[in-house]
C-alpha cells in the first residue's frame, strides 16, 4: 500500500494530536510512553475501520477539530462524545462510516467524556520515532512534527483498495463505556501506602475528589482533602520509575494521578489505578468527581481479563 494525503486540518480544536498505543522500553533514557490516554477507545477505533489496533489516530480533547477529507475513505470516532458531524449532520459514534472527498467532519461541545479518537482506514502515516508514532508534547517529537496539529496541516494514511469492506461495522452497544461525572476508580494499595497512617488511607477512600483545571497529559491534579504522611518521614523520596495510574501524594498532600508523559517521580505513591480503569483517565474532565475504591489483585486481574475479552470477541 502507498501512503497518500487523507485529511486536511481546517481548525485544530482545543488540543488535537497524533497518538498510538505509545512508546515503551525507553524510560531509562527519560523518554515517556506518551500515546493515547484512552487506549481502549483508540484500539476499537482502529478495529472498526480494519486497521491493526496499534495504528496512529487523532486524539481530540474537549473541542474537536474541523477536518476535510481529501479522498474517499472509511473513518470512525470513538471515546468521549464530542458530537461528531459530517457535513453538519450528526453521525453515530463507535461505527465505521464512509467519507467522500471534500466531506467536512466537525465536533460540537462534549456530551460526555473528554477525549475522542478519529481513526482512518490504513492508519495515519507519520514517521515512527522509537517504534511509535505518538506525539510527545512536552519534548516536542513524534507524531506530526512533534506538536499538536494546526490549521493547514495535511496528514496521510496508507491507502487501501478494500477499505469499503469496513463500512457499517459497529461496536457492541453494551460494551461501549459510560462516562459519568462521578467516577469510581478502582485502585490497589502501594507501593508506599505504609508511609501513610490508617486515618489517611481511610480518608483517601472515603473523600470525593475533583479533577483540577491545572491537569494535563502529565497528570490529573485533584482537589479535595489533604492526605498526611506519617509525621516522622521526609516530604519526598528518592526519585524512582513511575507508571500511568500511580497516585502520588506531594508535599501539599493533594493527590496527583500520573499519566503517560512522566517516567520518574520523587513523591510517595499511596495507590495505583488498576489497568482496566486506566482508559477512564483520558475521559475525566475538570470538575468531575472521583471516588477511589480499593480492590484486590484478583479483582484487578479479572477486570483486565474482562476488558481484553471485549476486544478479543470484537476482533
Amino acid at each position: 500500500m502507498a501512503a497518500g494525503p487523507i485529511i486536511e486540518v481546517l481548525a485544530p480544536g482545543a488540543l488535537t494530536s497524533v497518538q498510538d498505543l505509545g512508546r515503551y522500553g525507553h524510560g531509562r533514557y527519560g523518554v515517556a510512553p506518551s500515546g493515547a490516554l484512552d487506549t481502549f477507545s483508540l484500539r476499537v477505533a482502529n478495529l472498526l475501520v480494519g486497521n491493526r489496533e496499534d495504528q496512529a489516530c487523532l486524539e481530540a480533547m474537549l473541542l474537536g477539530p474541523r477536518i476535510k477529507f481529501l479522498t474517499d475513505t472509511v473513518a470512525a470516532v470513538t471515546g468521549g462524545n464530542l458530537q461528531p458531524h459530517c457535513n453538519k449532520q450528526p453521525i453515530e459514534m463507535w461505527r465505521a462510516h464512509a467519507f467522500r472527498q471534500n466531506d467536512i467532519l466537525t465536533f460540537k461541545v462534549p456530551a460526555s467524556g473528554f477525549r475522542a479518537y478519529l481513526s482512518v482506514s490504513g492508519g495515519l502515516t507519520v514517521p515512527s520515532v522509537m517504534d511509535s508514532r505518538s506525539t510527545n508534547l512536552p519534548s516536542g517529537f513524534g507524531g506530526y512534527q512533534g506538536r499538536p496539529v494546526k490549521k493547514g496541516d495535511i496528514l496521510s494514511a496508507e491507502l487501501s483498495g478494500d477499505y469499503m469492506a469496513a463500512v457499517g461495522r459497529t461496536f457492541q452497544p453494551d460494551w461501549i463505556p459510560l462516562y459519568p461525572k462521578r467516577w469510581p476508580l478502582r485502585v490497589i494499595w502501594g507501593p508506599q501506602d505504609d508511609h501513610f497512617p490508617d486515618a489517611g488511607r481511610k480518608l483517601f477512600l472515603d473523600a470525593p475528589y475533583k479533577m483540577s483545571s491545572e491537569s494535563d497529559r502529565t497528570g490529573i491534579r485533584l482537589q479535595g482533602p489533604v492526605i498526611d504522611r506519617h509525621p516522622n518521614i521526609e516530604e519526598s523520596i528518592i526519585s524512582e520509575g513511575v507508571i500511568s495510574g500511580s497516585i502520588q501524594i506531594p508535599g501539599d498532600g493533594k493527590p496527583i494521578i500520573i499519566l503517560g508523559e512522566t517516567v520518574t517521580g520523587g513523591y510517595r505513591k499511596i495507590a495505583t489505578v488498576i489497568s482496566a480503569d486506566l482508559p477512564f483517565l483520558g475521559q475525566i474532565k475538570p470538575a468531575d468527581e472521583i471516588q477511589f475504591q480499593a480492590v484486590s489483585r484478583k479483582t484487578a486481574y479479572q477486570a483486565l481479563h474482562d476488558l481484553e475479552d471485549k476486544i478479543r470477541r470484537f476482533k
